[in-house]
């Protein structure tokens, strides 16, 4: 053989030894993905799995059952405010609005009290009382609440949970029992001339005749003004009268009543039934129903007597 077939065939040799060599050192490598039982064991290497349950995500559930603990405690009361009580708010009945106070608080005033007299609507209870709430919501200290005719039943209502009413004065009032409506204690006596002169309008309002003002409802005051207040008259709901208080503030607040002997809108006895049941210093004036405008003066010295009587037992 020539030199130069000699080469070319070693060449070749070469050549396929190094390929023999490769296939036999590349195999070993490969074949573990060929093995069925190596594939077999890589699924069951996480066969722990079922610990999974087990991680710290159990136990968080337990602050989150605390919470409704924290939410659900009841606030306590709060507490009723002390020091001298210089603050008054006036509530008006039915007829009249806040200027019928206007005399009462003149003199109020000159005794130094802050005073306050509410707007009622007259259009409910529920009115009448969002009304007197806003006007409380402003004082700062001890208040004397107080209310004429109508304004009763409110402050009635109102008084109840509120820490800064140190006490109540009802004039010619009306006074209710838990779930008992000024319908209920008006019925306690025969119907008076006032109830007589009211009338009921299209829209259920009830309004007091103009002719009848002055005899049935302001009989003491100056017949010039009973005219004024007989045109400027706020009506009042029918409905409110046969609507029920839901809690009553003179069970646990001092009262005092002011118990006209000449009304002829809330009978006398009936106030008197009022002020013995509920335990209240009975004070008679001898006055038509109007008496914030007829007896604004001995209106004012009750309401000083009673606030000077609950600063000094501070």
């Amino acid at each position: 053989m020539s030199p130069k077939r000699l080469l070319c065939a070693a060449a070749l040799y070469l050549c396929f030894a190094g390929v023999a060599a490769f296939a036999q050192t590349a195999a070993p490598t490969m074949e573990p993905a060929d093995q069925p039982g190596t594939e077999a064991s890589a699924p069951e290497m996480p066969a722990p799995a079922p610990i999974a349950p087990m991680t710290p995500a159990a136990p968080a559930a337990a602050p989150a059952k605390a919470a409704p603990q924290t939410a659900s405690a009841p606030e306590p009361p709060a507490p009723p405010m002390t020091g001298p009580v210089r603050n008054v708010v006036l509530v008006h009945g039915a007829f009249v609005d806040g200027s019928s106070w206007n005399g009462v608080v003149a003199k109020l005033q000159q005794k130094g009290y802050h005073v306050s007299s509410v707007q009622n609507p007259l259009t409910s209870l529920a009115d009448d009382v969002a009304a007197t709430r806003r006007v409380l919501a402003r004082q700062e200290g001890p208040t004397m609440l107080v209310g004429h005719s109508w304004g009763g039943v409110v402050i009635t209502e109102v008084a109840a949970n509120a820490p800064n009413v140190a006490g109540l004065v009802y004039v010619a009032a009306i006074a209710p029992e838990l779930r008992e409506s000024a319908m209920d204690l008006l019925k306690r006596a025969p119907p008076m001339p006032a109830g007589q002169a009211m009338s009921t309008d299209p829209s259920g309002f009830l309004w007091l005749d103009r002719g009848r003002y002055h005899a049935d409802f302001a009989a003491d005051v100056p017949e010039n003004v009973t005219r004024v207040l007989s045109a400027a008259q706020v009506p009042i709901a029918a409905k409110a009268f046969s609507e029920t208080v839901s809690q009553v503030g003179w069970k646990d607040k001092p009262s005092w009543y002011v118990l006209t002997t000449k009304d002829r809108a809330v009978s006398p006895e009936v106030q008197k039934f009022m002020a013995d049941r509920m335990g209240a210093k009975v004070v008679p004036v001898a006055s038509s129903h109007l008496a914030p405008v007829s007896h604004a003066g001995a209106i004012a010295d009750v309401i000083d007597r009673a606030a000077r009587e609950l600063s000094r037992q501070q």
